[in-house]
């Protein structure tokens, strides 16, 4: 009896063209991914908005600036662009091209590579659900200022009274009013990760906003999160470019910007600047997650991945350069403000010792009745030359040291920012426009670190598929139910332990297999064919170099730094003691360490744990082979790609075999225009079954 060929208009509507496409028309356990069931982009402005609102989040705001302004300005700036170049396309590139080629999320993408490598997947949907819990936190931080800043004076802008002394609270005092709203008013802070304290309830609800507004944005897949997208990814730049109008026109912008690029060329001598900047290419572009492969996978399989890998990732490094200037124009004119203020108290105090005093060698030359005409170098030029007459009282005012104050993560966003729009005419419509821009921020990237959870689990479980907003409502609900971890007063504690250590090292495992697998157990030859393909072009040469050598080499190089680090220098945080009034830095006590030890393997553990099961079973196959499914779970041993050619020849050699009992059996499979031979070494096999169960 002759098997059917397989219906090209269905099973193949999908592009996709090499051998090992023979598993995609039905995903894992059965569940069916045929292109007419698969959402799709309704544009590919779509799609570029998604990918950029997913790649560009917060740590272009706060943590490249950061890290640019500690390790060398410009030179951290090239250093960044040769990673992001050599490491940072290519493996973006890499997960954009298998995505669209499969159509499946990460779990089905790679059990379609190899079997044995499911858990890669399993694993990016782990990392992908530490990364939900704390990020939502944050946004519900963003509504919680957002919230506030709709009053005049902003409440971040003075000191409170303390009514039982009639005069200024001491911990605000002690400290300055935006550090005292932030520990005290917002998070009610403990003074270590070992207080837990009770819930604060004021976070707990603008926790549950945040998880019910990504609950309605995902409800409805792609179709819902995309109208969203149309705002929430375009809304920062346009708050972005306001604000770096309006940060040119203040006094010290400029202080600012050429403190942000003043190249230090030393630093690429420094390991840790490498391992620095590597970190960030990574989480930059959002490796690993399988939020990338996610989006890609609703693309048509025609559409020009390469570019899209180019376009997002230039797109990405010009937001991070945009908001560092954004960022320093805003510092340098609160540094400055900061330092012509202790200018004119210091001037204030000269003049006091001056009435004290009758002998006075340390005159300044400059006017001591108009303190504002005092240029900062002027007054530093004078003090480096009298301090030793002057006393304790009299101090430096360095405009060098007030740059370097609040610049990294939360401390940037809730400290040194509210500090300075505090100081704007208008305060609160710049707080509220900054705000929103932090929270659509914040959404963009949450939407797609969502859909790196929800797409795989759909692709891969056909029950889920079936029910996907209950799946979509069930998640979010326990996202809420666990994050209330992040709502106590130690919650920042652990905010900081799982953006630290929850992400970093299990990522970087992941994309290390992820190349393994795409560079070594596929082949890199292989996959350029796929793309070829697809594309209709063959992409340049240089990526297979870079796939097998360079990324992996780059990967390994930051895993092991990474845990080198882990291993010398216990794990510390920083801690707001409010006795003291200032932060502190302290060592995880062991408990916390075995959490952080435990949120790293748990991760990492369904690598292994999927490879183990995928051996066993082939095993358990081979020991008790079943008639019924022998095709279906072998058949990339049971076939391999030919051309026209091969055909030809092969039916020239080999004789049609014999027909037994009846039935007719043929040597290829027929598929659209590829043709399948059957290897050598199971013909044999094959003559003795009636159907392969392809």
């Amino acid at each position: 009896m002759e098997k059917t060929a397989l219906d090209c208009s269905e099973t193949w509507s999908r592009g996709a063209q090499s051998e090992t496409q023979l598993t995609a028309a039905t995903g894992s356990n059965g569940a069916e991914d045929s292109a007419a069931d698969r959402p799709a982009w309704d544009s590919k402005i779509q799609y570029v908005l998604a990918q950029v609102g997913f790649s560009v989040g917060l740590g272009n705001v706060w943590r490249f600036p950061y890290l640019c302004h500690q390790n060398g300005g410009g030179a951290f700036m090239l250093l960044y662009i040769f990673l992001l170049l050599i490491v940072g396309v290519p493996l973006f590139f890499m997960e954009l091209a298998a995505g669209q080629s499969i159509r499946q999320g990460s779990i089905g993408v790679w059990k379609h590579i190899s079997p044995k490598l499911e858990g890669i997947g399993y694993s990016s949907c782990v990392v992908c659900f530490y990364v939900a819990l704390y990020y939502n936190v944050i946004i519900a931080w963003s509504l919680f200022y957002l919230g506030n800043s709709f009053q005049y004076p902003l409440p971040w802008h003075h000191c409170p009274t303390d009514l039982t002394i009639n005069g200024t609270v001491k911990e605000c005092s002690s400290s300055s009013p935006t550090s005292y709203f932030w520990f005290r008013k917002a998070l009610n802070i403990t003074n270590s990760i070992e207080e837990s304290g009770e819930f604060n309830p004021i976070m707990t609800g603008c926790l549950l906003a945040a998880w019910a507004i990504v609950s309605l944005a995902m409800i409805k897949g792609i179709k819902s999160s995309a109208r969203v997208m149309y705002f929430s990814s375009v809304f920062p730049y346009v708050v972005l470019f306001i604000f770096l109008i309006r940060g040119l026109l203040l006094d010290g912008a400029m202080d600012g910007i050429t403190y942000m690029f003043y190249p230090r060329l030393e630093i690429w001598g420094n390991v840790q600047v490498w391992r620095q900047a590597a970190t960030q290419v990574f989480f930059a572009l959002g490796l690993g997650y399988g939020s990338v492969i996610a989006y890609s996978s609703y693309n048509p399989v025609q559409n020009n991945c390469h570019r899209d890998a180019l376009m997002v990732s230039c797109i990405n490094f010009m937001t991070s350069v945009l908001a560092s200037l954004v960022v320093f124009v805003v510092l340098g004119f609160r540094a400055k403000t900061t330092a012509l203020h202790c200018v004119a108290e210091n001037i204030g105090l000269l003049n006091l010792k001056m009435a004290n005093e009758s002998h006075q060698p340390w005159l300044p030359h400059f006017n001591m009745t108009d303190p504002s005409s005092v240029s900062i170098p002027a007054y530093r030029e004078w003090y480096s030359q009298y301090r030793s007459f002057l006393g304790p009282t009299i101090t430096d005012c360095n405009l060098e040291e007030e740059m370097n104050k609040g610049v990294e993560g939360t401390g940037l966003a809730f400290i040194a920012f509210t500090e300075v729009m505090a100081l704007f005419p208008g305060s609160p419509f710049w707080s509220s426009l900054f705000f929103l821009m932090l929270l659509n921020l914040g959404l963009s990237t949450m939407f797609g670190t969502m859909q790196g959870i929800l797409t795989p689990l759909m692709d891969n479980f056909s029950l889920l598929g079936r029910h996907r907003t209950l799946l979509t409502v069930s998640s979010c609900a326990l996202g809420f139910l666990i994050g209330l971890l992040f709502t106590q007063r130690s919650g920042n504690y652990f905010v900081t332990m799982f953006d630290d250590y929850s992400a970093t090292l299990p990522l970087v495992i992941v994309v290390i297999f992820e190349t393994i697998s795409v560079a070594w157990v596929y082949g890199t030859d292989r996959f350029l064919d796929d793309i070829e393909i697809m594309l209709k072009w063959r992409p340049p040469v240089v990526y297979k170099y870079l796939w097998k050598y360079v990324c992996l080499l780059a990967m390994v190089g930051l895993l092991a730094a990474s845990l080198l680090r882990m291993i010398f220098k216990r794990p510390t945080y920083t801690a707001w003691n409010q006795q003291t009034a200032s932060e502190t830095t302290l060592e995880y006590p062991s408990w916390a360490l075995a959490m952080i030890i435990s949120l790293i393997v748990f991760a990492s553990l369904p690598v292994p744990i999927g490879y183990i099961r995928s051996v066993l079973k082939s095993r358990s196959m081979r020991a008790t082979p079943s008639p019924e499914g022998a095709g279906r779970e072998m058949h990339r041993e049971l076939y391999t790609h030919c051309n026209s050619t091969d055909q030809l020849e092969s039916n020239s050699h080999h004789a049609p075999p014999q027909e037994d009992a009846g039935h007719h059996r043929i040597g290829f499979l027929p598929v659209c225009n590829e043709q399948y031979q059957l290897l050598p070494q199971q013909e044999d096999e094959e003559e003795e079954e009636q159907d392969t169960g392809v």
